[in-house]
């Protein structure tokens, strides 16, 4: 195919294991296969089982997306693939499935940050990112606050981080405590519907006039909720009412944060991704709170806010589009990396000799 190629991205930093297609900021076809029903009956991820589901399904999903997309294997002109963060078993597979897929097709191999294909996600529903924007990352593992600029050439600037545990995290924990399934985001997003969000007064951590304007904390806030649940031993817990009062806890705390983050920086457009943007509440406060204070406010929609391999292939194909330099051929993983750039190019060596590119 002629002019920009076309970029298969692979995601496969924990449960999922996702396959996208990508041309031009256009997503072409993807698909995704989840193990999350074989962790459910242990309350988590175990990284094991992880790793495994996406050794068997890593060829079917690949198969899918171009299905989808009406291409053949010998359309792809690049493979983009998370090299981190995330779990290392995991990571693993689907790095070296996409290294074999890049030898065996003879193009280039990008390997990507994680977080930057959730902020690239975005792109493929409204369009380039403006420079700069603000963007909140919300997800089990994360919860960041950027100052972006040039998504695929540009530092990324930290303006704030999660202390201890992500929100995504919190919900995880709490709704363990509440005796609701596993994974507990969306169940508690789906029991806060009958509840009364004022019915429990939880805690805004940091939040106080000399706290970090856009540092998170919500290890104080999964201790209260679990307190709070002590409280009712032997009596009905009032699920529905924890749910929709922890629920707008973090939400109250996400969007306050970000709009003061927007406000203080004079930047016009907020941006917010990863799976707890899927929440409904953080959506909806997000829309008041921009609109009060005329931020221009992009969600990705919710097929886009999980880990999919779409959004690795729409960062592939910005790296691609700005002429960033292809991974070397010993790239590796880097499970605990911080989010500096999109590129992320580790190799197993600390003093590893340059080597060629994918290239040549």
């Amino acid at each position: 195919m002629r002019g920009t190629p076309v970029v298969l991205g692979i995601e496969s930093s924990c449960d999922e294991t996702g396959a996208g297609l990508v041309r031009d900021g256009r997503l072409l076809g993807h698909a995704v296969a989840s193990s999350m029903d074989e962790h459910a009956r242990f309350g988590g991820v175990v990284p094991e089982i992880a790793a495994r589901a996406h050794v068997h399904s890593f060829t079917p999903v690949v198969h899918r997306a171009l299905e989808e997309a009406g291409l053949r294997m010998s359309d792809i002109g690049a493979v983009a693939v998370t090299t981190g963060p995330g779990l290392s078993g995991a990571l693993q597979v689907g790095l070296a499935g996409a290294k074999s897929l890049a030898y065996a097709l003879d193009v280039p191999l990008y390997g990507v940050h994680h977080l930057a294909g959730h902020v690239a996600a975005d792109t493929l529903a409204h369009g380039p990112l403006p420079d700069p924007c603000v963007v909140l990352i919300v997800s089990g593992g994360h919860t960041s606050l950027l100052l972006v600029r040039d998504l695929a050439r540009d530092r990324i600037v930290h303006l704030g981080d999660t202390l201890d545990d992500a929100a995504g995290e919190c919900f995880d924990k709490v709704a363990r405590v509440f005796g609701l399934p596993y994974p507990g985001g969306p169940a508690i997003d789906r029991t806060a519907r009958t509840g009364d969000a004022r019915a429990v007064a939880f805690p805004r951590p940091l939040t106080g006039p000399r706290d970090d304007p856009y540092g998170f904390s919500f290890s104080g806030l999964k201790t209260a909720a679990a307190r709070w649940a002590e409280r009712h031993r032997g009596q009905v817990l009032p699920v529905a009412d924890g749910a929709a009062s922890l629920q707008e806890a973090v939400a109250d705390v996400l969007t306050r944060k970000a709009v003061a983050a927007c406000t203080a920086n004079g930047v016009g457009t907020l941006v917010v991704v990863g799976g707890v943007a899927a929440n409904s509440r953080v959506r909806s406060l997000a829309e008041e709170r921009c609109a009060a204070a005329g931020i221009t406010l992009r969600v990705p929609p919710l097929r886009l806010c999980t880990d999919n391999g779409a959004m690795i292939a729409a960062i592939g194909d910005l790296l691609v589009r700005a002429g960033a330099e292809p991974a070397p051929l010993d790239v590796s993983i880097d499970p605990s990396a911080p989010l500096d750039h999109a590129a992320l190019h580790p190799v197993a060596r600390a003093a590893a000799a340059k080597v060629p590119s994918w290239r040549g």
